[in-house]
């Protein structure tokens, strides 16, 4: 099995990046050097001054100016989820991952993949009784890392459900080099990193198996999925730590816009339950030791959380060109709007306490969507159930929506763990369900929450809603951050 991947850059100067857009800020670090001139012109923030970069209190913040946000109307360039495909701690089947959900089922236990005895961590939300028939074929499903188990069969999934699936795509006369695929992953094959170097460790190079590296490569869920399907766009992966699913489905949809693609298949599969993806997250102290009460141990924004959980799995969405959708009779789940992906520029590990570096993104997301702030009445948050990260959500949150009365927030990590690299994909498939449904799944074990948390959190049961415009966000250690815009599509 092959699989070549072709590149081509062409620089050229922009008289609109020069002339035309709104004035938004340049930052070095947070200090204020010049106003620069960006290509999207319908938001804007004012007033931010910050004392240094290692985040320094902000003195001023202005509320973001709306100025008559402009949707995008062109049906080459709206974008439509036409199909969805997971697998979860719950299982592959999208409906009943998510009526899992709303019943607020815990998927959180004890791990029992390896040994936890020495580890002072043993739980987590681990997939069990996962199968790949129909999927994967016998041979290649022997030799796969997880990761990319979980990739071919969120994937496949996804293109079955898009009415995409192989033995249909070669009966029709599909353009499939304007299809491509955009499965990005936080740690790629780790099982097989964690393999090579064991046998490179006990035995020798020698023994170290020709799969090794193919397997642990961050970019080969994408690219064996374009060898299943023969899709000849874009092909490629990208690794932006727990923000990766949400920097693929914004780097896909601009494929789309920009005319390139019709169809991209987008998200993230993570695969870190082992001995050695477990042992780092203790190293980091960022997980939860609530070893006793496992389904109790997700909590975000209650005050005695302690850690996120780590979870697994895949999600993956098929975004597609309104017209290719049209012209074939798709089903279209929802509208993609827009997304922005921002720097904290402030840590390794921890986030910004004042989440300026979030409100900018999801300022910037809204600005990508066409978007006003109170259009927004949806927020599927990050919510790893940490200490600092839930907190600075919120403050970022805040910040941006000013009236908060309308507004719900849920956190599906409390349920399903911590995904890593796939946790956006995951958390998209349960915001656009939340958008088909009407139904918002809760956020389990909010027993005391943080004074600061005035945003209704759906506590404890599941709430209806009928969702206008969703926000997803992601963010991930290195400071990244992503925000993914979500609505019910009218043609």
């Amino acid at each position: 099995m092959s699989c070549t991947s072709s590149s081509t850059l062409i620089f050229s100067r922009s008289r609109e990046s020069r002339n035309s857009g709104t004035s938004l800020f340049q930052y070095n670090g947070l200090k204020l050097l010049e106003a620069t001139q960006l290509g999207l012109a319908s938001l804007d923030i004012k007033g931010f001054v910050a004392t240094s970069a290692k985040c320094g209190k902000i003195k001023a913040v202005a509320s973001p100016t709306v100025s008559s946000p402009k949707r995008e109307t062109d049906p080459k360039k709206r974008i439509v989820i036409t199909g969805m495909g997971l697998v979860s701690v719950f299982g592959s089947d999208i409906n009943t991952y998510y009526n899992k959900l709303l019943d607020g089922v815990s998927g959180i236990t004890p791990i029992d993949r390896f040994d936890t005895s020495d580890f002072s961590v043993k739980i987590a939300g681990q997939i069990r009784d996962f199968s790949s028939e129909g999927y994967i074929n016998a041979k290649d499903d022997r030799r796969l890392d997880d990761c990319w188990r979980y990739c071919l069969v969120a994937g496949k999934k996804a293109l079955d459900d898009a009415t995409l699936g192989k033995q249909l795509l070669a009966d029709t006369a599909m353009d499939k080099t304007r299809m491509g695929v955009l499965v990005g992953s936080a740690m790629g094959g780790f099982t097989s990193f964690n393999n090579g170097v064991e046998a490179l460790v006990l035995k020798g190079h020698k023994k170290i198996t020709p799969f090794f590296i193919p397997y642990a490569i961050a970019n080969m869920g994408s690219a064996l999925l374009a060898i299943d399907t023969g899709f000849m766009g874009p092909t490629y992966s990208i690794a932006a730590a727990c923000a990766t699913s949400n920097h693929c489905f914004i780097a896909a949809a601009n494929h789309i816009r920009q005319g390139e693609e019709d169809v991209m298949v987008a998200g993230a599969t993570n695969a870190t339950i082992t001995p050695l993806g477990l042992g780092g997250l203790i190293a980091c102290i960022a997980v939860s030791k609530r070893n006793n009460e496992p389904h109790k141990a997700s909590r975000p924004w209650d005050r005695n959380r302690d850690g996120l959980v780590v979870g697994e799995g895949a999600g993956v969405l098929i975004m597609e060109s309104m017209e290719h959708a049209m012209k074939r009779g798709a089903k279209v789940y929802a509208e993609y709007l827009g997304g922005a992906a921002t720097c904290d520029a402030h840590h390794m590990t921890d986030p910004r306490p004042d989440g300026f570096g979030v409100s900018s993104c999801i300022v910037k997301g809204l600005q990508d969507a066409g978007v006003a702030p109170e259009e927004v009445n949806y927020v599927n948050a990050h919510a790893t159930s940490t200490p600092a990260g839930d907190l600075a959500e919120v403050n970022a949150i805040k910040k941006v929506f000013k009236n908060t009365s309308e507004l719900k927030m849920n956190g599906t990590k409390s349920m399903i763990g911590h995904g890593l690299g796939a946790a956006g994909g995951l958390e998209a498939i349960a915001t656009i369900k939340a958008i088909n449904t009407g139904w918002l799944h809760p956020t389990i074990n909010q027993y005391d929450l943080e004074p600061n948390v005035t945003i209704d959190t759906v506590p404890n049961v599941k709430k209806q809603h009928q969702v206008n415009v969703a926000i997803s966000n992601s963010f991930g250690f290195g400071g990244h951050n992503s925000v993914v815009v979500f609505a019910p599509f009218s043609p």
